[in-house]
């Protein structure tokens, strides 16, 4: 099952870690630098947290990383020991906390679409009252079986608007070469 701990602590053991594009994604930088350093951050699925990585060294004091395995936390943990308390080993699903702005950077592509609604829900639950979930989504429909996980802007807002309200979704103009043309780049707030 591909939301366990063991399946993704797998992939990195393998290095089956097709979705890490290797540095922090410009677009997601970019909207996350126009926020105060005070700025409660959290990026779920944070794998190698590029964007963690990138918002530590900007002196964003409250961003945390978190990941359902220990093993890319805990290589983090050493290469970046200053920053180690804000690792998080944990289930997306059972933690709780409340944050202003929440970074989506391909884990809502790695979850079974089954768990989609949830993770909408869950989203809405972790936002503080202003809080604002921003990110990349896939959009095309994958014709393989995933993970990765695809869709279709239409199905993105109809699963969004239970919880959340899309304020823009348009195609990224900062995605990576490779990705190009294939990014949906959104911005969502709590209803």
């Amino acid at each position: 099952m591909n939301d366990s701990e063991s399946y993704w602590t797998q992939r990195y053991i393998q290095g089956q870690t097709g979705w890490d594009i290797g540095s922090a994604s410009p677009a997601l930088i970019s909207f996350a630098s126009s926020f105060p350093k005070s700025t409660r951050i959290l990026i779920p699925g944070s794998g190698n947290a590029h964007e963690w990585i990138a918002l530590q060294k900007a002196g964003y004091s409250q961003c945390y990383a978190l990941d359902i395995s220990s093993l890319p936390l805990e290589h983090l943990a050493k290469a970046f020991p200053e920053y180690a308390s804000q690792l998080i080993h944990e289930d997306f699903f059972k933690h709780h906390g409340k944050y202003d702005l929440i970074l989506e950077q391909t884990f809502f592509c790695a979850l079974a679409p089954s768990l989609r609604a949830e993770y909408v829900h869950k989203m809405a639950d972790l936002l503080s009252e202003k809080g604002k979930l921003v990110g990349l989504l896939f959009a095309t429909e994958f014709e393989r079986e995933g993970p990765p996980f695809g869709g279709t802007e239409a199905e993105y807002h109809s699963l969004f608007s239970a919880h959340l309200e899309i304020e823009s979704m348009e195609v990224c103009k900062a995605s990576i070469p490779a990705r190009a043309g294939n990014e949906l780049f959104f911005q969502a707030k709590k209803l």
